[in-house]
């Protein structure tokens, strides 16, 4: 029998007629006869396995046929639709189909009976619903989809297959499908319209489905954003079944067609009006949905985040619970990297090693990298050693709120390919729990940090770098215990002072020799101060070294100075600005170091001689420190020095009775004046940072600033 076809008349009255359906007050009257046909008997459904079934059916039905042309809206690659049917078989979709198989084919039967030959759209989907009142809103959703794709299968089935195969063509010719495909140019846009209307129901139901997903641990259904999609979902689910009703009555009334109608557009602007209807739907459902996740990934950051707290205040047999929940907790990937072979390795290449975490942001200095990679190498060369059973683990900080870019991932890989430790394989991997706890527990800001466990997970020390400037491997194992006791065996003296940035200093040590460590900018000064040193130490009958140490963060200005102090040969220097950035970082070090143990002016004599080196790079003139071997130390500002040297005469017979060293520091403790100012720039903070600082030289509280210093020169 031939499709009773609605007059133009007709069909503009049923397009003013859904128009007003998407009128808000429309709805809610709509809604309210919806939600009278709702009444679930309690059974749920994993639909999601049908619901992939759908997809598949509606990707292949999209394919194009030869001498047809067919949107491409839902083509999928091969590759893409053959892993379809393994999730399906692997998803339980045999179970939930024998549940769900007769009403699907039922609710085909309605559809297809309903839809021949036109009808109200409204009551056809009505009726719908009064079937479907036993299911819960997503199940409602995917057995009409699924009923619907049974429909629209069969029809391309048979039309893809009608030019080959016998039956099909016999079905083919029964359903005047031949003539159908010869007028495909006429049907184009009502194609196109219907594939983009099945696309728009697609995405809506598996935002629909994906609510029902939610994890209930993490988000439950007072939660005002799931009552907020709890309230729209029912409008969706109608307006999708409404566009099912739509497309079938499209395809069911292709059948004895007449060449005017194929030309009609209005059905083609009617599914386009729904599609966009129902796109909007599914745009304000995926705000909702997104708003779910972030909820629910806030509780997970939180549940991350006291599970750390909770496992780093717990005692384990080993470090295994700790470093996963702290680097990465999941097991589908290897997540940290071994530069030395370019390959992924385990957590479990830790356990029961001391691991030493190294966390700082991407932009690692070149200096602290080097001197790191030394030691690191130095304490790895001989594994006999006991400070080589330690790994080191680079932990990248990374801000999430700025998108990651090809620079970033260059400047990540170029440091991670010069560390011969372990890295983190990407910064991505650190859950957003952990930054938290190492910033909130460990105090991490911007500088880099050595976090050190035990070989069972215990923090041993919340910043090991300072130590390890200081004393290098000798620090091992690295433990707070361990730094206490170093300082216990160490006093002020030269080589504590400049450690082994200069071998020959051990030289002059062990050769009875008086050595000066002086530094600042100003090479008038610089020239000065060596020449009048050198005519003293003739005067005086002692032996002088001398050896210039810049200022902290050496730049261009200490490059020049260094180069005129050796064509002028007016003392020793250091060829390397990364020595002299090692000399400088140590004393900050040293400062921290004391810090981190509760040590200040005013309780401790190497804290007071720190603070005093300190305020002398703070300065803006030169400065100059003498000592021989492990006794006294004359030490004094620029100016203070020099003239202390240019006056030798008004103190060298005090030289007899008191010793070198003992006569300089007595004049130059006459030269101070009563009121003086010192300037002093305090290493960058690690949390550390005291709110009062006492004056190295007075023991007067110094009045606090806030300074940022960038690479002047």
């Amino acid at each position: 029998m031939a499709a009773i076809v609605p007059s133009g008349v007709a069909r503009m009255q049923q397009a003013r007629s859904d128009r007003s359906l998407f009128s808000t007050s429309d709805d809610n009257a709509m809604m309210k006869q919806i939600q009278g046909t709702h009444s679930p008997d309690g059974r749920e459904f994993d639909v999601k396995p049908i619901l992939l079934i759908i997809e598949d059916v509606m990707h292949r039905a999209a394919a194009p046929l030869p001498g047809t042309i067919i949107s491409s809206t839902l083509q999928g690659t091969q590759a893409q639709l053959d892993a379809v049917d393994e999730k399906a078989l692997h998803s339980g979709f045999s179970d939930i189909l024998e549940l769900l198989a007769y009403t699907i084919n039922k609710i085909s039967c309605e559809i297809s009976c309903k839809c021949s030959g036109g009808g109200d759209a409204h009551a056809t989907t009505v009726s719908l619903f009064n079937t479907l009142s036993s299911y819960p809103w997503d199940a409602k959703v995917v057995v009409a989809l699924a009923a619907f794709a049974v429909i629209y299968g069969e029809f391309w089935l048979v039309a893809q297959l009608y030019p080959t195969n016998p039956l099909a063509k016999s079905v083919a010719h029964l359903k005047q499908l031949p003539d159908i495909m010869e007028r495909a140019e006429s049907l184009k846009p009502k194609f196109e319209a219907l594939g983009g209307l099945i696309k728009a129901m697609l995405d809506l139901t598996k935002c629909i489905v994906e609510f029902k997903s939610l994890p209930s641990q993490y988000i439950s259904q007072d939660t005002p954003e799931m009552v907020t999609a709890t309230a729209h979902i029912p409008i969706a689910v109608y307006w999708t079944i409404r566009s099912i009703v739509a497309c079938a009555s499209i395809i069911m009334n292709l059948i004895g067609i007449s060449h005017e109608y194929i030309a009609s557009t209005t059905e083609a602007w009617e599914l386009s009006s729904l599609a966009h209807k129902v796109n909007n739907i599914h745009s304000h459902l995926s705000k909702q949905l997104s708003l779910c996740h972030q909820h629910i990934a806030m509780m997970k950051h939180d549940e991350a985040y006291r599970t750390l707290v909770r496992l780093f205040e717990t005692p384990h047999i080993d470090n295994m619970k700790v470093l996963k929940a702290l680097i990465y907790p999941k097991d589908d990937q290897l997540p940290l990297f071994e530069s030395s072979t370019k390959r992924r390795v385990s957590i479990e290449t830790l356990r029961r090693k001391i691991v030493l975490l190294l966390i700082s942001e991407l932009d690692f200095s070149q200096e602290e990298l080097s001197l790191f990679d030394s030691m690191y190498r130095e304490a790895k060369q001989n594994p006999s050693r006991p400070e080589s059973h330690h790994e080191v683990v680079w932990l990248p900080i990374t801000d999430r709120s700025t998108p990651w870019t090809n620079e970033k991932q260059q400047q990540f890989e170029s440091s991670q390919n010069t560390m011969p430790w372990l890295s983190l394989h990407h910064p991505s991997l650190l859950d957003p729990a952990a930054i938290k706890y190492i910033r909130d527990y460990w105090h991490f800001t911007k500088k880099p940090i050595v976090v050190v466990l035990d070989q069972q997970g215990k923090v041993v020390n919340l910043n090991a770098l300072h130590m390890m400037w200081i004393w290098g491997s000798l620090a091992y194992p690295f433990t707070s215990l361990k730094e206490e006791q170093l300082w216990k065996e160490e006093s002020w003296k030269i080589e504590l002072l400049a450690d082994s940035i200069e071998p020959l200093i051990f030289n002059w040590i062990n050769e009875g020799k008086y050595i000066c460590l002086y530094g600042g900018e100003d090479i008038d000064w610089i020239r000065k101060f060596t020449t009048t040193a050198q005519a003293v130490a003739r005067a005086a009958n002692i032996q002088l070294e001398m050896l210039y140490v810049g200022k902290s963060n050496p730049r261009d200005k200490i490059r020049k100075n260094n180069s005129v102090i050796v064509a002028e040969n007016l003392s020793h220097v250091l060829p390397d600005l990364t020595l002299i950035w090692f000399f400088w970082i140590r004393l900050e070090s040293m400062w921290h170091s004391k810090v981190q143990h509760g040590k200040s002016v005013e309780n401790d004599q190497i804290m007071q001689e720190i603070m005093m080196m300190l305020s002398f790079d703070g300065s803006d003139q030169g400065w100059a420190v003498i000592s021989r071997g492990t006794g006294d130390m004359a030490k004094g500002k620029g100016e203070m020095f020099l003239m202390s040297l240019t006056q030798f005469d008004q103190w060298k017979d005090q030289i007899d009775q008191r010793g070198f060293l003992p006569a300089l520091n007595n004049y130059i403790q006459e030269l101070h004046t009563p009121h003086h100012c010192n300037r002093l720039i305090l290493p960058g903070s690690t949390g550390s940072v005291p709110d009062m600082v006492a004056c190295a030289e007075c023991g007067r509280a110094m009045e606090k600033f806030i300074m940022y210093r960038c690479c002047t020169d």
